[in-house]
């Protein structure tokens, strides 16, 4: 797995650099110090993934992240944004603009490497100590159901995955919950993203609650 590395803060950089450099199976491609240049060495040096922090100098992590995902020739990057607050106010936006995850910089050093690997797996959407909490704050802030295109396509099984999927169920809840083995959890999951046409998981949540196939208060 190779990772770029997109924080205006050097020490920060060098911090992730020295954890994820010291595992076998992740590879640092690259830094940046800004938006703009991360935009550039995604371009020049396609990295599985970027984590990529919110506030940063000429371009910030979001503008950046909208690049990015914007570029069909960059569909397989997956972007986890970085940021020092868990609801930062920009979180939702990035989500929205296609970002894959979500982590705050104090996350613990075993959590980071298993939510990298979780979003290149497409297994996870966020940072988990925070998910359900973060989706239900997105769920409180979003809007009116406007996106109906495309639900009519799925099965009743692949619309119940993805109203799980939106509720911030692993594809093992949703295994436990459907009564299926974890692998048609996930065959299911990836099925309605195809379906859908979302690029992962977080879209999907995104697709749920503003289909309206969730609806805000269904956490309990």
């Amino acid at each position: 797995m190779r990772v770029l590395l997109a924080d205006d803060q050097s020490l920060v950089r060098a911090g992730f650099h020295a954890l994820l450099s010291a595992q076998p199976d992740i590879e640092v491609a690259g830094e940046a110090a800004d938006g703009a240049e991360a935009v550039e060495r995604v371009r020049a040096l396609r990295p599985d993934v970027v984590l990529m922090d919110i506030r940063m100098p000429r371009l910030d992590g979001l503008a950046a992240t909208r690049e990015i995902t914007a570029d069909p020739e960059l569909a397989a990057v997956k972007v986890v944004m970085l940021t020092t607050f868990e609801l930062d106010e920009y979180v939702f936006e990035a989500i929205r603009s296609g970002a894959s995850g979500f982590l705050v910089k104090d996350t613990e050093p075993e959590e980071l490497l298993r939510a990298v690997r979780a979003v290149m797996d497409g297994d996870a959407l966020l940072s988990p100590g925070v998910t359900r909490r973060l989706i239900e704050e997105f769920a409180a802030r979003s809007k009116a159901p406007a996106r109906t295109v495309g639900l009519g396509e799925l099965t009743e099984r692949e619309r119940e995955v993805m109203a799980l999927v939106g509720l911030g169920l692993s594809n093992e809840e949703i295994a436990r919950r459907l009564v299926v083995s974890p692998l048609t959890a996930k065959t299911h999951v990836s099925r309605t993203m195809v379906k859908l046409g979302a690029r992962d998981r977080a879209q999907l949540v995104v697709l749920a609650y503003e289909s309206g196939l969730v609806r805000p208060g269904w956490l309990g």
